[in-house]
Protein backbone atom coordinates (compact mmCIF):
# COMPACT_ATOMS: atom_id res chain seq x y z
CA UNK A 1 0.00 0.00 0.00
CA UNK A 2 1.56 3.49 -0.74
CA UNK A 3 0.16 7.07 1.27
CA UNK A 4 0.35 10.28 -0.02
CA UNK A 5 0.82 13.57 2.29
CA UNK A 6 0.61 16.42 -0.25
CA UNK A 7 -0.79 18.96 1.72
CA UNK A 8 0.56 19.27 5.56
CA UNK A 9 3.87 20.73 4.63
CA UNK A 10 2.95 22.62 1.45
CA UNK A 11 -0.16 24.44 1.66
CA UNK A 12 1.38 27.64 3.21
CA UNK A 13 3.80 27.77 0.09
CA UNK A 14 1.73 27.75 -2.93
CA UNK A 15 -1.13 30.01 -4.33
CA UNK A 16 -4.33 28.43 -3.57
CA UNK A 17 -5.65 29.63 -6.41
CA UNK A 18 -2.95 28.71 -9.26
CA UNK A 19 -3.03 25.42 -7.11
CA UNK A 20 -6.64 25.39 -8.11
CA UNK A 21 -6.16 26.37 -11.64
CA UNK A 22 -4.04 23.64 -12.06
CA UNK A 23 -6.36 21.01 -10.59
CA UNK A 24 -9.34 22.52 -13.11
CA UNK A 25 -7.04 21.03 -16.13
CA UNK A 26 -7.37 17.44 -15.31
CA UNK A 27 -10.02 16.59 -17.71
CA UNK A 28 -7.55 18.10 -20.48
CA UNK A 29 -4.45 16.80 -19.29
CA UNK A 30 -6.12 13.20 -19.15
CA UNK A 31 -7.19 13.79 -22.28
CA UNK A 32 -3.99 14.78 -23.75
CA UNK A 33 -2.66 11.43 -22.15
CA UNK A 34 -5.12 9.58 -23.37
CA UNK A 35 -4.85 10.56 -27.55
CA UNK A 36 -0.97 10.42 -26.78
CA UNK A 37 1.27 7.87 -28.51
CA UNK A 38 4.33 7.14 -26.30
CA UNK A 39 2.39 5.76 -23.81
CA UNK A 40 2.72 1.94 -24.37
CA UNK A 41 4.02 1.24 -20.91
CA UNK A 42 0.25 1.60 -19.68
CA UNK A 43 -0.59 -1.62 -21.71
CA UNK A 44 -0.30 -5.43 -20.45
CA UNK A 45 2.76 -6.73 -21.49
CA UNK A 46 2.54 -10.36 -23.80
CA UNK A 47 2.15 -13.46 -22.00
CA UNK A 48 4.37 -15.01 -25.54
CA UNK A 49 6.80 -11.87 -24.84
CA UNK A 50 6.72 -12.78 -21.12
CA UNK A 51 7.26 -16.31 -21.18
CA UNK A 52 9.91 -15.52 -24.34
CA UNK A 53 11.72 -13.76 -21.48
CA UNK A 54 11.91 -16.43 -18.78
CA UNK A 55 12.81 -18.86 -21.70
CA UNK A 56 16.26 -16.99 -22.87
CA UNK A 57 16.91 -16.78 -19.27
CA UNK A 58 16.88 -20.34 -18.65
CA UNK A 59 19.24 -21.03 -21.18
CA UNK A 60 21.60 -18.69 -20.09
CA UNK A 61 21.54 -20.17 -16.55
CA UNK A 62 22.46 -23.31 -18.09
CA UNK A 63 25.77 -21.97 -19.61
CA UNK A 64 27.03 -18.97 -18.67
CA UNK A 65 28.48 -17.36 -14.87
CA UNK A 66 27.06 -13.99 -15.16
CA UNK A 67 25.21 -11.72 -17.86
CA UNK A 68 26.11 -8.01 -18.50
CA UNK A 69 24.03 -6.24 -19.26
CA UNK A 70 25.21 -3.42 -21.96
CA UNK A 71 22.94 -0.17 -22.00
CA UNK A 72 22.77 3.15 -20.35
CA UNK A 73 19.78 5.75 -19.73
CA UNK A 74 16.89 4.26 -19.57
CA UNK A 75 17.78 1.14 -21.14
CA UNK A 76 19.78 0.69 -17.58
CA UNK A 77 18.57 2.71 -14.78
CA UNK A 78 15.37 1.68 -14.32
CA UNK A 79 16.52 -2.58 -13.83
CA UNK A 80 19.85 -1.55 -12.41
CA UNK A 81 17.27 0.34 -9.49
CA UNK A 82 14.99 -2.35 -9.00
CA UNK A 83 17.48 -4.89 -8.36
CA UNK A 84 19.33 -2.68 -5.90
CA UNK A 85 15.84 -2.46 -4.09
CA UNK A 86 15.26 -6.04 -4.13
CA UNK A 87 18.27 -7.37 -3.39
CA UNK A 88 20.34 -8.14 -0.19
CA UNK A 89 23.26 -5.44 0.87
CA UNK A 90 26.04 -8.30 1.03
CA UNK A 91 26.28 -11.46 -0.90
CA UNK A 92 23.43 -9.62 -2.96
CA UNK A 93 22.61 -12.21 -5.91
CA UNK A 94 21.70 -15.30 -6.29
CA UNK A 95 23.52 -15.21 -10.48
CA UNK A 96 25.37 -12.21 -10.89
CA UNK A 97 24.11 -9.69 -13.21
CA UNK A 98 27.14 -6.88 -14.44
CA UNK A 99 25.57 -3.64 -15.40
CA UNK A 100 28.13 -1.67 -18.11
CA UNK A 101 28.14 0.38 -20.69
CA UNK A 102 27.79 3.38 -18.76
CA UNK A 103 30.88 5.03 -18.61
CA UNK A 104 33.91 5.49 -20.88
CA UNK A 105 36.30 4.87 -18.71
CA UNK A 106 39.08 3.07 -19.69
CA UNK A 107 40.46 1.74 -16.58
CA UNK A 108 36.89 0.53 -15.70
CA UNK A 109 36.72 -0.80 -19.43
CA UNK A 110 40.26 -2.67 -18.79
CA UNK A 111 39.16 -4.21 -15.36
CA UNK A 112 35.91 -5.43 -16.37
CA UNK A 113 37.34 -7.27 -19.32
CA UNK A 114 40.28 -8.94 -16.90
CA UNK A 115 37.59 -9.96 -14.45
CA UNK A 116 35.35 -11.91 -17.64
CA UNK A 117 38.16 -13.52 -19.05
CA UNK A 118 37.64 -16.35 -16.98
CA UNK A 119 34.38 -16.52 -16.47
CA UNK A 120 31.43 -18.04 -18.79
CA UNK A 121 29.56 -15.36 -20.01
CA UNK A 122 26.66 -13.66 -21.56
CA UNK A 123 26.10 -10.35 -23.05
CA UNK A 124 22.66 -8.82 -23.12
CA UNK A 125 22.90 -5.11 -25.20
CA UNK A 126 20.10 -2.80 -24.88
CA UNK A 127 19.90 -0.02 -27.88
CA UNK A 128 16.97 0.83 -29.37
CA UNK A 129 18.60 3.13 -31.94
CA UNK A 130 21.79 0.42 -32.32
CA UNK A 131 24.16 4.12 -32.43
CA UNK A 132 24.12 4.89 -28.60
CA UNK A 133 28.15 5.30 -28.37
CA UNK A 134 28.74 4.02 -25.01
CA UNK A 135 26.56 1.16 -25.43
CA UNK A 136 28.55 0.65 -29.01
CA UNK A 137 31.52 1.19 -27.33
CA UNK A 138 31.13 -1.12 -24.78
CA UNK A 139 29.32 -4.14 -26.67
CA UNK A 140 32.09 -3.80 -29.56
CA UNK A 141 34.87 -4.69 -26.44
CA UNK A 142 32.98 -7.36 -24.78
CA UNK A 143 32.34 -8.52 -28.18
CA UNK A 144 35.75 -9.31 -29.19
CA UNK A 145 36.53 -11.15 -26.11
CA UNK A 146 33.57 -13.33 -26.31
CA UNK A 147 34.89 -14.27 -29.91
CA UNK A 148 38.37 -14.96 -28.25
CA UNK A 149 36.53 -17.36 -25.81
CA UNK A 150 33.68 -18.99 -28.08
CA UNK A 151 33.05 -19.53 -31.39
CA UNK A 152 29.72 -21.01 -33.80
CA UNK A 153 26.43 -21.74 -31.88
CA UNK A 154 28.30 -20.97 -28.11
CA UNK A 155 28.98 -17.80 -29.51
CA UNK A 156 25.83 -17.00 -31.18
CA UNK A 157 23.52 -18.10 -28.30
CA UNK A 158 25.76 -15.72 -25.24
CA UNK A 159 24.92 -12.52 -27.32
CA UNK A 160 21.33 -11.28 -26.29
CA UNK A 161 20.21 -7.91 -28.71
CA UNK A 162 17.52 -5.68 -27.29
CA UNK A 163 16.35 -3.25 -29.86
CA UNK A 164 14.06 -1.78 -32.55
CA UNK A 165 11.69 -4.16 -34.19
CA UNK A 166 12.43 -3.86 -37.61
CA UNK A 167 15.51 -1.07 -38.23
CA UNK A 168 18.75 0.11 -36.99
CA UNK A 169 22.04 -1.81 -36.86
CA UNK A 170 21.49 -3.78 -33.98
CA UNK A 171 18.07 -5.36 -35.39
CA UNK A 172 20.48 -5.58 -38.78
CA UNK A 173 22.91 -7.63 -37.25
CA UNK A 174 20.48 -9.84 -35.39
CA UNK A 175 19.29 -11.02 -38.92
CA UNK A 176 22.32 -11.65 -40.07
CA UNK A 177 23.86 -13.71 -37.27
CA UNK A 178 20.52 -14.84 -35.51
CA UNK A 179 21.20 -13.91 -32.32
CA UNK A 180 18.27 -14.22 -29.28
CA UNK A 181 16.60 -11.12 -29.81
CA UNK A 182 13.95 -8.60 -28.00
CA UNK A 183 12.11 -5.95 -29.28
CA UNK A 184 11.82 -2.33 -27.58
CA UNK A 185 8.12 -1.13 -28.50
CA UNK A 186 7.59 2.25 -30.55
CA UNK A 187 5.24 3.81 -28.66
CA UNK A 188 7.30 3.28 -25.16
CA UNK A 189 10.68 5.74 -24.76
CA UNK A 190 13.81 4.42 -22.92
CA UNK A 191 13.15 6.25 -19.82
CA UNK A 192 9.52 4.85 -19.22
CA UNK A 193 10.30 1.51 -20.62
CA UNK A 194 10.71 -0.54 -17.19
CA UNK A 195 7.66 -3.03 -18.40
CA UNK A 196 9.88 -3.92 -21.62
CA UNK A 197 12.27 -6.53 -21.92
CA UNK A 198 14.77 -4.24 -21.63
CA UNK A 199 14.30 -4.19 -18.42
CA UNK A 200 12.64 -7.42 -17.56
CA UNK A 201 14.84 -9.63 -19.14
CA UNK A 202 18.04 -8.66 -16.89
CA UNK A 203 15.45 -8.48 -13.83
CA UNK A 204 14.17 -12.35 -14.41
CA UNK A 205 17.25 -13.66 -13.07
CA UNK A 206 17.28 -12.21 -9.59
CA UNK A 207 13.74 -10.89 -9.10
CA UNK A 208 9.62 -12.34 -8.73
CA UNK A 209 8.34 -10.87 -12.00
CA UNK A 210 4.97 -11.67 -11.06
CA UNK A 211 4.43 -9.63 -7.98
CA UNK A 212 6.96 -7.18 -9.83
CA UNK A 213 4.46 -6.87 -12.84
CA UNK A 214 0.83 -7.31 -10.98
CA UNK A 215 2.15 -4.24 -8.79
CA UNK A 216 2.78 -2.30 -11.40
CA UNK A 217 -0.44 -2.16 -13.57
CA UNK A 218 -2.04 -1.61 -10.42
CA UNK A 219 -0.32 1.89 -10.15
CA UNK A 220 -3.27 2.57 -12.71
CA UNK A 221 -5.20 3.26 -9.47
CA UNK A 222 -3.16 6.02 -8.14
CA UNK A 223 -3.76 8.00 -11.54
CA UNK A 224 -5.65 10.57 -9.50
CA UNK A 225 -3.21 10.94 -6.92
CA UNK A 226 -0.42 11.21 -9.57
CA UNK A 227 -2.33 14.17 -11.30
CA UNK A 228 -2.13 15.59 -7.90
CA UNK A 229 1.53 15.26 -7.35
CA UNK A 230 1.59 16.75 -10.78
CA UNK A 231 -0.46 19.67 -9.88
CA UNK A 232 1.33 20.46 -6.44
CA UNK A 233 4.64 20.41 -8.26
CA UNK A 234 3.57 22.56 -11.18
CA UNK A 235 2.16 24.99 -8.38
CA UNK A 236 4.95 25.27 -5.90
CA UNK A 237 7.66 25.79 -9.35
CA UNK A 238 5.54 28.69 -9.70
CA UNK A 239 5.87 29.75 -6.48
CA UNK A 240 9.48 30.04 -7.02
CA UNK A 241 10.49 26.14 -5.66
CA UNK A 242 12.46 25.43 -9.09
CA UNK A 243 14.26 22.85 -7.34
CA UNK A 244 12.99 19.02 -6.09
CA UNK A 245 14.84 17.29 -4.03
CA UNK A 246 14.29 13.45 -3.99
CA UNK A 247 14.91 12.06 -0.07
CA UNK A 248 15.40 8.30 0.86
CA UNK A 249 16.37 7.04 4.30
CA UNK A 250 16.72 3.97 2.29
CA UNK A 251 19.96 3.24 0.95
CA UNK A 252 19.27 1.03 -1.37
CA UNK A 253 16.78 3.03 -2.68
CA UNK A 254 19.67 5.68 -4.25
CA UNK A 255 19.47 3.98 -7.45
CA UNK A 256 16.23 4.92 -7.45
CA UNK A 257 16.57 8.69 -6.98
CA UNK A 258 19.01 8.49 -10.00
CA UNK A 259 16.11 7.03 -12.26
CA UNK A 260 13.50 9.00 -10.76
CA UNK A 261 15.64 12.02 -11.85
CA UNK A 262 16.17 11.07 -15.25
CA UNK A 263 12.44 10.53 -15.64
CA UNK A 264 11.81 13.87 -14.62
CA UNK A 265 14.58 15.94 -15.80
CA UNK A 266 14.13 14.55 -19.75
CA UNK A 267 10.08 14.85 -19.16
CA UNK A 268 9.54 18.27 -18.11
CA UNK A 269 13.32 19.98 -18.63
CA UNK A 270 12.69 21.68 -22.13
CA UNK A 271 11.40 25.23 -23.42
CA UNK A 272 12.85 26.79 -21.24
CA UNK A 273 10.70 25.15 -18.09
CA UNK A 274 10.65 21.88 -15.50
CA UNK A 275 11.75 21.46 -12.00
CA UNK A 276 15.42 20.48 -11.60
CA UNK A 277 15.58 17.31 -10.16
CA UNK A 278 18.02 16.27 -6.82
CA UNK A 279 18.35 13.55 -4.45
CA UNK A 280 19.50 12.94 -0.73
CA UNK A 281 19.87 9.74 0.92
CA UNK A 282 19.67 10.42 4.83
CA UNK A 283 20.87 10.75 7.34
CA UNK A 284 24.35 10.51 5.17
CA UNK A 285 23.24 13.97 3.42
CA UNK A 286 22.33 15.66 6.34
CA UNK A 287 25.77 15.60 7.36
CA UNK A 288 26.64 17.34 3.57
CA UNK A 289 23.81 19.01 1.88
CA UNK A 290 21.81 19.51 4.86
CA UNK A 291 23.08 22.93 5.91
CA UNK A 292 22.35 24.37 2.40
CA UNK A 293 18.66 22.76 2.14
CA UNK A 294 18.15 24.09 5.74
CA UNK A 295 19.38 28.40 5.55
CA UNK A 296 20.15 28.35 1.40
CA UNK A 297 18.43 29.54 -1.39
CA UNK A 298 15.08 29.15 -0.86
CA UNK A 299 14.76 27.21 -4.72
CA UNK A 300 14.22 23.99 -3.06
CA UNK A 301 10.74 21.63 -2.06
CA UNK A 302 11.54 18.20 -1.08
CA UNK A 303 9.70 14.62 -1.75
CA UNK A 304 10.65 12.03 0.89
CA UNK A 305 10.08 8.31 0.69
CA UNK A 306 9.12 7.09 3.86
CA UNK A 307 9.14 3.06 4.17
CA UNK A 308 6.80 2.26 7.31
CA UNK A 309 7.82 -1.16 7.80
CA UNK A 310 11.24 -2.95 7.48
CA UNK A 311 13.39 -5.26 9.29
CA UNK A 312 13.66 -5.04 13.11
CA UNK A 313 17.29 -3.95 14.96
CA UNK A 314 16.95 -3.31 18.50
CA UNK A 315 19.14 -0.16 20.20
CA UNK A 316 18.98 0.97 23.58
CA UNK A 317 15.63 -0.55 23.65
CA UNK A 318 14.23 1.41 20.80
CA UNK A 319 13.74 -0.15 17.11
CA UNK A 320 16.30 1.70 14.90
CA UNK A 321 13.61 1.57 11.90
CA UNK A 322 11.70 3.66 13.58
CA UNK A 323 14.67 5.55 14.93
CA UNK A 324 15.48 6.24 11.50
CA UNK A 325 11.44 7.71 10.90
CA UNK A 326 11.64 9.72 13.70
CA UNK A 327 14.61 11.64 11.96
CA UNK A 328 12.51 11.89 8.96
CA UNK A 329 9.71 13.16 10.70
CA UNK A 330 12.00 15.37 12.54
CA UNK A 331 13.87 16.97 9.74
CA UNK A 332 10.56 17.98 7.22
CA UNK A 333 9.54 19.53 10.76
CA UNK A 334 12.91 21.71 10.57
CA UNK A 335 12.95 22.09 6.60
CA UNK A 336 9.88 23.70 7.19
CA UNK A 337 10.82 26.21 9.13
CA UNK A 338 13.43 26.89 7.26
CA UNK A 339 10.84 27.43 4.33
CA UNK A 340 11.43 24.51 2.68
CA UNK A 341 8.22 22.76 1.47
CA UNK A 342 7.65 18.93 1.30
CA UNK A 343 5.50 16.12 0.51
CA UNK A 344 5.51 12.90 1.52
CA UNK A 345 5.00 9.10 -0.06
CA UNK A 346 4.70 6.59 2.51
CA UNK A 347 5.36 3.07 1.24
CA UNK A 348 4.03 0.00 3.56
CA UNK A 349 6.98 -1.70 2.93
CA UNK A 350 9.91 -2.32 0.04
CA UNK A 351 8.85 -5.27 -2.54
CA UNK A 352 8.50 -6.20 -5.53
CA UNK A 353 4.57 -5.61 -5.54
CA UNK A 354 5.06 -1.56 -3.89
CA UNK A 355 8.07 -1.09 -6.08
CA UNK A 356 6.22 -1.65 -9.14
CA UNK A 357 3.31 0.22 -8.42
CA UNK A 358 5.26 3.50 -7.38
CA UNK A 359 7.38 3.05 -10.73
CA UNK A 360 4.10 3.25 -12.17
CA UNK A 361 3.07 6.36 -10.46
CA UNK A 362 5.83 8.11 -10.84
CA UNK A 363 5.38 8.12 -14.47
CA UNK A 364 2.37 9.20 -14.59
CA UNK A 365 3.51 12.07 -13.07
CA UNK A 366 6.02 12.95 -14.73
CA UNK A 367 3.47 12.99 -17.62
CA UNK A 368 0.89 14.69 -16.14
CA UNK A 369 3.64 17.21 -15.21
CA UNK A 370 4.79 17.85 -18.84
CA UNK A 371 1.62 18.71 -20.12
CA UNK A 372 1.15 20.93 -17.31
CA UNK A 373 4.13 22.67 -18.24
CA UNK A 374 2.62 22.57 -21.44
CA UNK A 375 5.44 20.85 -23.41
CA UNK A 376 5.84 17.09 -24.56
CA UNK A 377 6.77 14.90 -21.98
CA UNK A 378 7.51 11.84 -24.36
CA UNK A 379 10.66 13.73 -26.10
CA UNK A 380 14.03 14.78 -25.00
CA UNK A 381 15.31 16.92 -28.29
CA UNK A 382 17.98 18.52 -26.18
CA UNK A 383 20.28 15.20 -25.56
CA UNK A 384 20.64 15.22 -29.15
CA UNK A 385 22.84 18.54 -29.20
CA UNK A 386 25.49 17.00 -27.24
CA UNK A 387 25.54 13.75 -29.56
CA UNK A 388 25.92 15.60 -32.85
CA UNK A 389 28.23 17.39 -31.27
CA UNK A 390 30.24 14.26 -30.20
CA UNK A 391 30.11 12.68 -33.26
CA UNK A 392 31.45 15.91 -34.62
CA UNK A 393 34.48 15.57 -32.73
CA UNK A 394 35.02 11.81 -32.74
CA UNK A 395 33.77 10.75 -35.95
CA UNK A 396 32.51 7.64 -36.72
CA UNK A 397 33.58 5.27 -33.90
Amino acid sequence: MIKFDFNTMVDSFIDKDNFNSLMSRKDEVYSKFNEAYMTGWTKPIEVEELNEILRVRDEVLEHSECLVVIGIGGSFLGSYAVEKMLSPYFNNYNFEVIYAGTTLSSKYMNELLDYLRDKDFSINVISKSGTTMETTITYKLLKGLLEEKYSGEDLVRRIIVTTDKVKGSLRQEVNEMGYPSFSIPDDVGGRYSIMTAAHLFPLSFNIELEDFLNGYYSGEDLREDAFRYAATRVALYNSGKVVENYVTYEENMYYFTEWLKQLYGESEGKEGVGIFPVSTVHTRDLHSLGQFIQEGNKIIFETFMKVENSDEVIYNGKNLHEVNNIVLDSVRSAHKLGEVPSLEISLERVDEATIGQLMYFYMLGAAFSGFLFNIDPFNQPGVEVYKKEVRENLGVL
